[in-house]
């Protein structure tokens, strides 16, 4: 039925996304488990792609296989696919990130993982989870393996149908390359809407030699948007240089931006080269230029029209080939009104003017990126797993973030540090709580539909309503025919004891 259903999926053109979505829920529904994802090798790092059954934080984390021994020998070993047993010491990557039993942090029992292959190389790992012991026997890795060329070719097929719209998109001889790493300071983390229109956007002005203005509050980016601009560009193999114009002195800046030859001012022993001189080829960053000095804004406004700077205190002009993208969170509009920028210059920066929406605006990109720092701390203070609770979840939808992706950064570095104090870590999984993040909002507790009836008679309540109620009678059934011996309640129910209780915990169940 599974290889059905995966040819039938190679043999149509679908949406990326959509593809891998299917791929990892079928996969789910097959192996009968807890949760399915595929990663992506990136550089160092192991990038989801696609998961189900995990929370939705997981996709903004970035995996290091260093950090994460069950991955790394998935990556690495000889015999594949790879099981890990319920007694393994070795932490496993989603501990506390399965999406079960109401978001209660559990660790991982059982684990199965593959490494996948693309042109002889690896290309990544398909790992599977779940809450129950045994859940992956010797069938389980078998009918894995046999199902390796086929997941192996639908990633071919994706990777073949970006390719094939890349090409359509892009100009004959205009290469488009990879961001480096795909990790770190140089990805962009999120797939909402808002932010696709705006990295579709950028690709196509990065092809052209027009100025780019990036417009946006502080803290959503503008730098990492600058070079994806410059690593999209013609001018990849060349210099991308960056200038804060916000942090030149008055004094300095003319000699920063153009340069100067020795004695052109006190402290000037030697000829110096500037940003300008620096960028030749490739892509100056003029980032928070609203902050330029009046006298500075006309040699730079010459420098873009003619090509062409001077360095302080020399007699000739030197000629310049530098594409300008420039960023600010001012409205520069009124600021030339007020005669603090001036109106030629900034008609020359807004060629191609690029909004970039506000982290408010990006809906769930929120959790992503909550889980990319998440990841990181986890990482930097070493422990085995760090999560938001459902309600910290919340909040941070809920927030306005006036700072942006840096405070948020901030308030998940912040919450983390005050966790280990505070919060004692069940099975080693750190749990944020709201009131950790500390931010001035209100939210609510998820309302629950109310309970209707059909037209039959039949009562309808939602479904996770009437999963609760059936496992809590088969909890007290289990203890009552077990004489409330908690330890044969779970024999009968084929649980784990732990797990047992952790049920009847959130179920009310003493």
């Amino acid at each position: 039925m599974m290889n059905e259903f995966l040819v039938a999926d190679l043999s149509v053109e679908l949406p990326d996304q959509l593809r891998l979505e299917r791929l990892v829920k079928t996969l789910k529904a097959e192996f009968e488990c807890g949760a399915v994802a595929l990663l992506k090798l990136e550089g160092e790092m192991l990038k989801p792609l696609a998961v189900t059954g995990l929370v939705k934080e997981t996709l903004g984390r970035r995996f290091l296989p260093a950090q994460h021994p069950r991955l790394a020998a998935i990556l690495t070993s000889e015999q594949q696919p790879v099981c890990f047993e319920h007694s393994s010491a070795l932490p496993d990557p989603y501990d506390g990130l399965l999406d079960q039993l109401a978001g209660e942090p559990l660790p991982v029992h059982d684990c199965m993982g593959m490494r996948l292959e693309q042109d002889g190389k690896s290309w990544g790992v398909i790992t599977f989870d779940s809450l129950s012991p045994g859940t992956f026997d010797q069938s389980a890795l078998s009918r894995l393996k046999q199902q390796k060329l086929l997941l192996e070719a639908a990633i071919r097929t994706t990777r073949l149908e970006q390719e094939n719209r890349s090409l359509r998109q892009s100009r004959i001889g205009a290469a488009i390359p990879q961001e480096a790493g795909g990790s770190g300071e140089t990805e962009i983390v999120g797939r909402s809407q808002a932010l696709q229109q705006l990295l579709a956007e950028l690709d196509t002005v990065a092809d052209s030699e027009l100025p780019v203005l990036l417009l946006g509050e502080t803290g959503v980016g503008k730098e990492l948007f600058a070079r994806r601009l410059h690593l999209h560009s013609r001018r990849v193999d060349k210099p991308l240089i960056h200038v804060n114009c916000a942090a030149l002195p008055e004094s300095l800046a003319e000699s920063e931006l153009f340069g100067h030859v020795k004695g052109a001012f006190s402290g000037a022993h030697q000829e110096r080269a500037g940003k300008f001189e620096a960028a030749n080829g490739g892509t100056l960053f003029l980032d928070e230029v609203g902050e330029l000095p009046l006298a500075v804004q006309a040699k730079l406004l010459r420098a873009l029209q003619n090509g062409e700077i001077q360095r302080l205190g020399a007699d000739k002009p030197r000629k310049v080939n530098v594409r300008i993208v420039a960023a600010t969170n001012r409205q520069l509009k009124d600021s030339v009104k007020n005669g603090d920028f001036r109106a030629d210059l900034y008609h020359r920066l807004s060629v191609y003017p690029v909004p970039i929406a506000p982290l408010r605006e990006r809906g769930n990109d929120i959790l992503l990126l909550a889980g990319h720092f998440l990841e990181q701390n986890r990482a930097r203070l070493g422990l085995r797993s760090l999560r938001l609770s459902g309600e910290a979840e919340q909040a941070l939808l809920a927030y306005q973030w006036p700072g942006n992706i840096r405070e948020l950064e901030h308030v998940i570095s912040r919450a983390a540090i005050k966790c280990l104090g505070r919060s004692p870590a069940r099975d080693g999984i750190f749990s944020l709580a709201p009131e950790l993040l500390d931010l001035d909002v209100e939210y609510s507790q998820p309302v629950v539909p109310a309970i209707t009836e059909a037209a039959s008679g039949q009562t309808l309540m939602p479904m996770k309503t009437l999963l609760d109620q059936t496992q809590r009678q088969a909890i007290k059934a289990a203890l009552e025919c077990s004489g409330q011996n908690w330890a044969q309640a779970a024999r009968l129910l084929e649980l784990d004891a732990s797990n047992l209780h952790k049920l009847a915990k959130r179920l009310g169940v003493k």
